[in-house]
């Protein structure tokens, strides 16, 4: 019979979510930022001595600081509600009604199974039905989103509902293509291979929609 720790062993090696979204729980923002970073910055220094690294060291020294402050305000600072960027959309003045897509999107993000790196692009598109939103907003919704211990699937599926919220409408879509370094650098060791995930709504659950979205990624982009 299997036990409890290596349930959740294999949950976390096989890359499954058992929760669509994040698990933060509801006292996560009753202390300051500078306090949870005093917090991390001693369990840190616990970690590193439990390895046996010599903190003395001029190299070492201020490790514990910099992580700590790396995780509360850069790599899972989109935890924190008060990060979320302004949405704010426009009327759709000179009608255009036809697909905008934003295509290759730096990400990064930390997988929440081994707080490993995943880096990899994001195409996000949307057709108007009214409104529309600034091409710079879409870029920060995305890092909004990735800067959280996350899964790529629930990454994809936050990222089009944070843009149908947005801009009043079902037809936005996602595409991330990724690579986690929790399988290219740990475990099976393969460097080569990348993760895919999509989520579509409204009009780009049609097939001819969604072909058309897939095209337009695939354009090269010249300059």
């Amino acid at each position: 019979m299997i036990n409890n720790e290596e349930f959740h062993d294999e949950i976390g090696d096989n890359h499954i979510s058992l929760n669509a979204k994040n698990p933060v729980r509801e006292d996560a923002f009753n202390i300051t930022d500078d306090q949870k970073i005093e917090r991390i910055k001693k369990d840190v220094e616990n970690i590193l001595l439990t390895l046996g690294m010599d903190l003395t060291d001029d190299s070492l020294k201020g490790t514990p600081n910099r992580v700590a402050k790396m995780f509360v305000k850069e790599i899972f600072g989109g935890l924190n509600p008060a990060r979320k960027p302004s949405a704010s959309t426009f009327e759709n003045g000179y009608k255009y009604g036809e697909m905008l897509v934003e295509k290759n999107i730096t990400l990064y993000s930390t997988c929440e199974h081994h707080l490993l790196p995943i880096i990899g692009r994001a195409h996000v598109a949307y057709i108007s039905k009214g409104r529309v939103i600034g091409l710079s907003k879409i870029n920060r919704i995305v890092e909004f989103y990735a800067k959280r211990p996350q899964v790529q699937e629930r990454l994809t599926m936050q990222i089009v509902q944070e843009l149908q919220i947005a801009l009043g409408t079902e037809d936005v879509a996602c595409i991330i293509d990724a690579k986690h370094l929790c399988v290219n650098s740990r475990g099976i060791k393969d460097i080569e291979s990348s993760t895919v995930t999509a989520e579509f709504g409204g009009q780009f659950k049609d097939e001819q929609t969604r072909r058309e979205l897939l095209d337009y990624i695939k354009l090269e982009t010249k300059f």
